[in-house]
């Protein structure tokens, strides 16, 4: 067995999306080949309603996979096929875009107003770009979950870990996606495939990553009694690790525990063409897409 190195730990940047929404975003619009084959991961996390409500209107994807989890609150969506529905607490929605697709997605928040939630775009490989568009919803209540008997917990949201075998399946990428709570002061290692790409993405408590530097939890800005004041907040560390190669991942985690992702994927190693929701494999296939958008021939006719 070998250990993974941790090549790179760093904070997730605060960014705005769709028609106004804030989130944080841990990787997207820099290097594709960083964590081939995911091209973007964001955190949307808010506890004010008017930071999230907006959502993301009518906008295209082609060419990526995206795959959406909800932690709290729900997500209602719709697309150009006449699908609609909501994600709630716990769910799943892995939305294969192929040839085409225009959707929306409106975040609403819980009972007390809060909002979280993650959605990651894995790319597609040259051969399943123009594939018809598909949806897998997946109930949080038919996510397998797995525990330890020093109480690390794991739900395998796709993929195989620990004897259970996530239920989205057929994503191009072959990734494994896990949701993982190890408890305070338990170290615990785990075994990805050698040939993954793979990364962490903390979001509760904090933990050390092998030879990663202890994490510190995030600079947030709140407003106390009518004053903006910065405040470190130690309950989501909104970090991201990645990894180098090896077959085995190694966290030791902190005093309050620590929740995170663990994400990995086989590397396509494809030319990647990418602007906006739209991500193709030639700068020709990028502009015929977005002359296909303007003169309305941009969905294909279901077969």
């Amino acid at each position: 067995m070998s250990l993974r190195p941790t090549l790179e730990t760093r904070r997730a940047v605060p960014t705005m999306e769709g028609a106004g929404v804030k989130l944080h975003r841990a990787f997207g619009f820099q290097d594709p080949s960083e964590l081939d084959p995911f091209l973007l991961f964001d955190d949307f996390r808010n506890e004010r309603p008017d930071d999230f409500l907006k959502g993301f209107p009518w906008h295209p994807h082609r060419g990526i996979e995206t795959i959406t989890y909800v932690l709290s609150g729900t997500v209602e969506h719709g697309d150009s096929l006449g699908n609609t529905g909501t994600l709630g607490a716990g769910d799943v929605q892995w939305m294969t875009a192929g040839s085409g697709i225009l959707h929306q997605e409106m975040p609403k928040g819980n009972a007390t107003g809060q909002m979280h939630g993650f959605q990651l775009w894995g790319n597609l490989p040259s051969s399943q770009k123009m594939t018809a568009p598909r949806y897998q919803d997946v109930k949080g209540s038919d996510i397998p979950e797995v525990i330890d008997d020093d109480g690390t917990r794991v739900k395998v949201i796709v993929g195989e870990f620990w004897g259970k075998t996530g239920p989205v399946d057929g994503i191009a990428a072959d990734p494994q996606y896990l949701d993982v709570f190890v408890p305070a002061g338990v170290k615990k290692t785990f075994r990805i495939d050698t040939y993954r790409r793979a990364f962490a993405y903390v979001f509760e408590g904090s933990a050390a990553f092998a030879d990663a530097s202890q994490p510190t939890g995030v600079l947030l800005e709140k407003e106390i009694a009518g004053q903006e004041v910065n405040i470190r907040d130690l309950s989501g560390d909104r970090t991201l690790i990645r990894f180098g190669t090896g077959d085995e991942v190694t966290v030791q985690a902190g005093p309050e525990g620590v929740r995170f992702l663990l994400i990995s994927g086989a590397p396509i190693d494809e030319p990647v063409a990418w602007h906006g929701p739209i991500v193709m494999n030639t700068q020709e296939e990028l502009m015929q897409a977005f002359r296909e958008l303007r003169n309305g021939t941009f969905i294909r006719p279901a077969h």
